[in-house]
């Protein structure tokens, strides 16, 4: 899948949960681009089953993001 628009955003808190991040990831996408992101890749460590299911966003893990960033946007 490609991102259309897409916006990468770093957030190396170890107390926010992936939920917590994604949220205020999608919510600055919304303020900047006017919609709502659908899609967000993170590095595979990130990825913990009982916090995708808490997301409403897409989650993919893959390799090739750093860890700590999320490249949010719309497929």
């Amino acid at each position: 899948m490609a991102l259309r628009v897409g916006m990468l955003w770093f957030d190396d808190d170890p107390k926010r949960s992936l939920a917590a991040k994604v949220a205020r990831a999608a919510e600055h996408y919304r303020h900047k681009y006017g919609q709502a992101p659908n899609i967000c890749y993170v590095h595979e460590s990130a990825l913990k089953s009982e916090a995708a299911s808490q997301i409403s966003i897409k989650i993919v893990a893959v390799h090739d993001v750093l860890r700590h960033h999320l490249w949010i946007g719309l497929v």
